[in-house]
Order: structure tokens, then sequence, then C-alpha cells
């Protein structure tokens, strides 16, 4: 009866059955066969107990006090997958299916709970540190930690995973989706290590979520996709905390189809290389944005990382001289404020101004505190004007906009003032723009920094 191959006795699944005190519908991995020494190599047992979940329904357990060496999991719908123990995905790549560790396609009504551990390993699939631009440069492939496509009512809870190697939690396609209190420990010198990917996704509730990661913590995108899979809409993010060496709450810059309708609110940024973030690139129209009750601190890291400090950016610049870029319309701001060291930004292009900006107690404090260069602005990803811009660094900068308001907004300077602080407003090709309470005043002189 110990024997893994002994599948059936008298036509009952011994592999199916509960282990002694389990509760009758779950499926303990370790029933499978899994070891869970964190050396052998558990994704086929651990696979049989998620296909006899799928099969009989019930939930996946596995348990706490294990570590599981693992490749490609294929999730089912209609499934409960808890983790309670900790995952250690291969390094080896023939032991994945595509490039994801936990997948799941077209899957319904899926569970996926902690407060069980994922550990991605990333030292193992870099190659070398560059001391220059303080990252590690990767080795090739990378798998992302959860490729999770057109699942409907889905449900990602109380998970941890961390040392991600390339993107967190990516979903695609996916239909009324809830992350809550996901904590994501990546490390800040790892590049395009996400922390959660929303992508073609709609009806989305991301709430209380603790993120760490080199890249941008909670992103949402439309990914240019041979599948058609709809616009990203109907998102909220909520009551997250992050910390990022690029943007923490950031839409784009993929955005070959339409965003809409997405809240970003009461989340605090400790750190990030641009606050909040909208970047169109691509045809896709991104409209009706809300980030409200937020506080944010953003500042330049080395020249390889995206981002300079700034702390609020939109921008609409064409990815490349080919691209019809879409527009950037209705978004309000409200009640947000922070430290950084570069400004809030609203710049359109002379093919796509940015329409419809409200921005209510929106203050920053600009200051500089780093040992970067400045006096630029960051527009990549674009082919079609410099990447990295030679630019002073007023409170706000506002360009190739049109209707948009200041309501209450402020700018202050803080101790370290280099020659390119400079206005608290400045403004070029805006039509109607309109201040109301505006506060600020030209940076005091104190000399170059």
């Amino acid at each position: 009866m110990n024997d893994s191959k002994t599948l059936a006795v008298f036509g009952v699944c011994l592999l199916c059955l509960p282990v002694a005190g389990e509760e009758p519908g779950v499926f303990n991995v370790l029933a499978f066969g899994a070891a869970g020494d964190g050396v052998t190599l558990d994704t086929a047992p651990m696979q049989r107990a998620i296909d006899a979940a799928g099969e009989h329904g019930g939930q996946v357990l596995v348990p706490r006090r294990h570590r599981f060496l693992i490749g490609t999991l294929e999730l089912r719908g209609g499934i409960g997958f808890h983790l309670e123990g900790e995952l250690v995905i291969s390094t080896n790549q023939a032991d994945y299916k595509g490039d994801g560790v936990i997948t799941a396609l077209n899957a319904r009504d899926l569970r996926i709970t902690g407060p069980g551990r994922i550990s991605g390993r990333s030292p193992a699939f870099m190659k070398s540190y560059d001391a220059a631009g303080e990252w590690w440069l990767a080795k090739g492939w990378r798998p992302k930690m959860f490729v999770l496509t057109g699942c409907t009512n889905l449900i990602v809870r109380d998970l941890t995973f961390g040392d991600a190697p390339f993107w967190g939690l990516h979903m695609l396609g996916c239909n009324h989706v809830l992350v809550d209190h996901v904590t994501v420990r990546n490390r800040l010198d790892v590049p395009n290590c996400d922390g959660i990917d929303p992508d073609h996704c709609q009806d989305v509730e991301i709430r209380h979520c603790r993120l760490t990661c080199g890249d941008d913590a909670i992103v949402i995108k439309t990914t240019r996709q041979t599948n058609e899979f709809g616009p990203c809409a109907h998102i909220r993010v909520h009551d997250c905390e992050m910390r990022t060496q690029d943007a923490g709450l950031k839409i784009g810059t993929e955005t070959t189809s339409d965003i809409r309708d997405v809240v970003f609110e009461r989340c605090r940024i400790l750190s990030s290389s641009r606050g909040m973030a909208i970047q169109v690139r691509d045809e896709g129209t991104v409209s009706n944005i809300v980030f409200r009750d937020i506080r944010f601190v953003s500042r330049y890291h080395a020249d390889p990382w995206w981002g300079r400090g700034e702390g609020i950016s939109f921008t609409v610049i064409p990815r490349n001289n080919g691209t019809r870029v879409g527009n950037l319309r209705d978004v309000l701001v409200r009640n947000v404020r922070g430290r950084a060291e570069n400004s809030v930004r609203v710049d359109g292009s002379p093919s796509s101004r940015i329409r419809g900006v409200r921005l209510e107690n929106v203050s920053i404090t600009l200051d500089r505190w780093t040992k970067y260069a400045g006096g630029v602005f960051d527009n990549r990803p674009t082919t079609v004007i410099a990447a990295v811009e030679k630019h002073d660094s007023p409170g706000f900068s506002i360009r190739w906009a049109a209707d948009v308001t200041l309501d209450n907004c402020a700018v202050d300077w803080g101790a370290h003032r280099p020659d390119y602080f400079t206005s608290s407003l400045e403004a070029g090709n805006v039509e109607d723009l309109r201040l109301t309470g505006f506060r600020g005043v030209a940076a005091p002189r104190k000399g170059p920094n």
C-alpha cells in the first residue's frame, strides 16, 4: 500500500483518498507521492493531486513544514489550491511548460490561498552584477511566478512570494478577480520582477497587499496578444503599500487595447522612481482613471532603471515612428501628497494631447537626496523623441494638454535645491489651464548641488 505505483485496489483510487485526519475533499499532495524535502522534484505528484481535485472537486493541500521543489503546475477550475508549506521553483527550464510556475488556463472558480510562500530563487537566474547600473543581469530565460490566463471568478489570497526572477502575479484576460493580502518580497536590484500585473482583465479588486520589487509594483496593462482578450476595465486597487525601483502604481506602457474605469486609492508608496504613472505608448485609449488618498516618495536611481524621480508622470508618446498612439483623458488626482526628486508631469504629444486632467489637493515637496545626475525627464520607451530628455525640474510640468485644472495644489522646496529646480509651474502648448488656490513660488536659490 506504500508503493506509489499501486494506484487502485478493488476499483478504489488510493491516491485520491484523503490522508488520515484530513477532511473529505482535501487532496494532500503527500498522499500523491510528493516528497516535500526541497530536493526531489515534486511536480508530477503535485499535478496528480491537482488533477484529482479537478475531477472530484475539492482542495489541494500543500502542507506546512515541507518544501516542495516544482516546475510548472497547471491548476484546474473549481478547486482550491491551499499552500501552507513552501514551494521552491526549479532552475531547470526542462521542468517547465511555457514560461510560468503556477499556471491556469480558462479556469473558473479557482482559489489560490495561503498562508504559505513561494520562493523564486532569482539569484540562480542571474549571470552577473552590474555595479555601475546597480542591478543584476539575467542569464536569459526566466519564468514568471504566476501565469493565470482566461480565468473567471479567481481568488488569490494570503500568499507570500519572493525572489521572483521575472514577473510576479500575471493575470491575462481574467474576469471577476480578487487579490487580497498578497505579500511580495522580491529583490530591489533584480529587473523585470513586477509585483502584480492585471493584463486585459476586467472586474478586478486588489487590496491590502504589501509589495517590494525592483520593477513596477502594481501595473495595469494591455500587452499585444494573438488572442483577443479585450480591454482592462473596472479595476480597483486600494489599501496597499509598496516599495519599488520603478513605478509604484502604474498603467502601461503596453496599451494596445483600451484601459478604463480604474481607481487607485488609500495607498502608500514608500519608495519608487515614479510614484504614480500612466504611460500610453500604443494605440489603446486610457480613460476615467482616479488616484486618491495616496502618499508617495520618488527618487532617482542608476541609469538603467526607468523613471527619473518624477512624483507623478502621465505621458502620451508614440512608441516608435510607426505607432498610432492612443489617447489619455479624464484623469482625477485627489488628496495626494509626496516627496520627490523630480516634477509632477502631464505630458502629451503633438499627435495626442492629454485631455481632462483634474488635480485636487495635490502637494509635492521637491528635494534632492541621492547621488545620481538630475535635470532630466524619462520618456522611455520611445524612439520618437529623446528617451531621456534634458529638462529642468519645475514643481508641475504640463505640455501638450487641454482642459487641465489645478485646484488647491502646492509646491514646496526642500533644503537641497540644484540649479535645475526652477518654477512651481511650467506650461507649454496647453489649452484651458485653470488654477484655483494654487500655492507655490520659484525655487529659492541656494546654488548647485
